[in-house]
């Protein structure tokens, strides 16, 4: 799944414990796969979540629109978690632009959402939002942040991209995120949702986990296209899910049984090397409740 946000590529959001870590892959992608101790517990039936493709343009009103639309047939249809693109809130034509649509987080836009959210009884993921900061007056720049809200529209996570993208393809494609947006400074710790651990870090699927891509598609405006293929990949890779050309949803059961099984047959966990990498994000994982 190819999703091209106003930033470039978003690093994601990952539905798995911190002990997971991971190569990173040049997609916007979002992983699924529940923390070691939800093996001791019941797995019951398997959440559903859906997955959003939609055409963000300069029009605020217009994308909330579309993305309220989808959010709403995606709880229709019994999804406890909705994931929406990087750049669902707009797509600027040039850096000025989205800088002069930026928002904070407790600005209208994002209660809105909160709202959304509430009414639907559902989590949202919030791919990439153009927000603005207490450091906007000096800076004059804004992060790249991915919003994660619970079915009561409360703020879960707020993770601020901190890996900008920088591209030059001669004769093709120019951009600098890194001129116009500040970097986050911090890991997030994991938040428990129906399908599974959320930490905001990196792109991965080398982890034996559920991949899920939320992308931008067709015209975003004059000067910009966005490729969909939004989709959602089993831990074999398999794809279970994916979205067709135009704005849309997909929607993918997480099957937890099958998750469990396929780490007990490839149990690739075991073969982590911290006396080389480390331990990044454990202590969070195991203190988390």
């Amino acid at each position: 799944g190819v999703s091209w946000g106003s930033f470039g590529f978003e690093e994601g959001l990952t539905l798995c414990p911190p002990p997971r870590l991971s190569a990173v892959l040049r997609l916007p992608l979002h992983r699924l796969c529940p923390g070691p101790r939800t093996m001791a517990v019941s797995l019951g039936p398997k959440p559903l979540v859906a997955v959003g493709q939609v055409t963000s343009t300069p029009d605020k009103e217009q994308n909330f629109s579309g993305c309220a639309a989808l959010v709403r047939a995606a709880a229709r249809q019994g999804a406890c978690l909705v994931f929406l693109p990087e750049g669902f809130d707009y797509i600027g034509r040039d850096s000025a632009q989205t800088l002069s649509l930026a928002e904070s987080l407790d600005g209208e836009l994002m209660a809105r959402y909160s709202v959304l959210a509430r009414d639907c009884g559902v989590w949202l993921s919030l791919g990439g939002f153009h927000e603005r900061r207490a450091d906007w007056p000096s800076t004059q720049r804004i992060y790249n942040c991915h919003v994660l809200l619970d079915p009561t529209g409360r703020l879960a996570a707020a993770y601020r991209k901190t890996h900008l993208c920088d591209v030059e393809l001669e004769g093709r494609v120019t951009m600098k995120e890194s001129s116009f947006t500040n970097p986050g400074t911090e890991i997030v710790p994991p938040i428990s949702t129906p399908a599974g651990m959320v930490l905001l870090r990196a792109r991965a699927i080398e982890t034996q986990c559920y991949v899920v891509a939320a992308a931008q598609t067709g015209r975003n405006h004059e000067g910009r296209m966005s490729y969909g293929h939004t989709l959602v990949a089993d831990p074999w890779g398999t794809v279970v899910a994916q979205c067709s050309e135009g704005p849309g949803l997909c929607y993918a059961e997480i099957d937890l049984e099958y998750l469990h099984r396929v780490r007990r047959e490839i149990p690739v966990q075991s073969h982590r090397r911290a006396d080389l990498y480390g331990t990044v994000g454990l202590q969070a994982a195991l203190s988390a409740p």
